[in-house]
């Protein structure tokens, strides 16, 4: 079988409703392409924060100083802390978890500091829509004011190697 140069009047037009469905695609594309700067800045769809940059090392400094001074408890090897209400949260990811468990109080500010110290997770929580990445090298600094009571679940939605399925967390709002 041999390459075979296209006959010279190979392209056709598109016609009929072949025309129609571009056009339709054509509009479709616009509106998106309005609608996705409308939803950032009107629609409140992405959370907006700080990032700063921060070796690995010096966030887990941090993060161990915060569990130290904040640590109300224990479970399963994971500590449990309380941050003080307007202050300074931290959460890192690292194979296969997400630590500390966060204790916070229903209608109080956080600044929730997240970064990871090995690789990149996702770090989405769970019934609620956020959805960040975590990666080494930065603190994503969030604001957040936890509206309802519960326990809400961390999962990691990057794939982040063979223990993946594992990497879980929680928040507890009282």
């Amino acid at each position: 079988m041999s390459i075979k140069v296209p006959e010279s009047d190979w392209f056709k037009p598109p016609a009929g409703s072949e025309r129609l469905w571009v056009g339709v695609a054509l509009v479709w594309c616009m509106i998106m392409f309005l609608a996705m700067p409308y939803w950032h800045f009107k629609g409140k769809q992405n959370a907006t924060g700080e990032s700063y940059a921060v070796t690995p090392a010096e966030f887990m400094e941090r993060v161990t100083r915060f569990v130290e001074t904040n640590k109300v408890g224990e479970e399963n090897g994971i500590p449990i802390v309380e941050p003080s209400p307007g202050g300074d949260a931290y959460l890192v990811g690292q194979m296969w978890r997400w630590y500390p468990i966060l204790k916070l109080k229903e209608g109080q500010t956080y600044r929730l500091h997240i970064s990871s110290v090995d690789l990149q997770h996702g770090f989405s929580v769970l019934p609620i829509n956020i959805n960040f990445q975590a990666l080494p090298g930065y603190d994503h600094v969030i604001t957040l004011t936890p509206t309802s009571k519960g326990v809400y679940q961390i999962i990691c939605n990057e794939f982040c190697g063979i223990g993946h399925h594992l990497m879980t967390g929680r928040i507890i709002v009282e």
